[in-house]
């Protein structure tokens, strides 16, 4: 069981100290305002309303005893970036925060963030390579390089071992697991075979994913 601090109790922030506590993790939120710390008191271990943006604020709630923060104030850059630097400067181990922009990120970085997250912008992204390909099952932008998709076997795949396909040399991407009913094949060789409704979950550039979500509507 992990210890996490969840600062700004928005709808993103809520979704994710709720989820953490239901995995038994123990959860301390945080937020100025009374009514969403009273809203979400029942879902997480500790439900604090506090000024995040105050160090001492943060000290005496001994924020660096825990394993990660989570900054989702993305809304109030000013504060999104003043209280991730606190974290850092008191000692977190590791700090997510959420971004509104590029911009926005890069200071986060700059400052000390481990990790930066952009989720309306990743599920917008989700849904619009959903729609483009009936074919594409799930897109995660992992990198602004790359991004890791499941993708439905292509007709004239079946039958054929990935060595025979050479999806590498004709896309660029790499097979991570095959998805074969309700076995996995993790780390597939040259000799595997693809088979109908089989599922691929493939890595690579975004460009090179993009010729590849080409394909399918061709």
């Amino acid at each position: 069981m992990k210890q996490f601090v969840v600062i700004g109790l928005g709808r993103f922030g809520s979704n994710v100290a709720k989820a953490l506590y239901s995995m038994d993790h123990e959860v301390l939120a945080i937020d100025k305002d009374e009514e969403k710390v009273q809203d979400i008191s029942d879902y997480v271990t500790h439900a604090v309303q506090a000024d995040a943006t105050d160090e001492n604020v943060l000290k005496s709630l001994g924020i660096r005893n825990f394993d990660v923060v989570v900054v989702t104030t993305s809304s109030d850059i000013h504060s999104s970036i003043l209280i991730t630097l606190l974290c850092k400067e008191i000692g977190v181990k590791f700090v997510i925060a959420k971004a509104q922009s590029e911009l926005h990120a890069k200071v986060l970085y700059k400052i000390g963030a481990d990790k930066v997250v952009f989720p309306e912008r990743d599920m917008a992204m989700r849904v619009v390579h959903n729609l483009v390909s009936s074919n594409i099952l799930d897109y995660i932008e992992v990198t602004p390089e790359y991004s890791l998709v499941e993708i439905e076997t292509l007709s004239h795949w079946v039958g054929h071992s990935l060595k025979e396909l050479n999806i590498r040399g004709k896309y660029g991407i790499s097979v991570l697991a095959i998805k074969h009913g309700k076995e996995i094949i993790v780390a597939p060789n040259g000799d595997d075979i693809i088979n109908k409704d089989d599922i691929l979950v493939v890595i690579g550039k975004t460009k090179d994913i993009t010729r590849l979500e080409n394909k399918y509507q061709t």
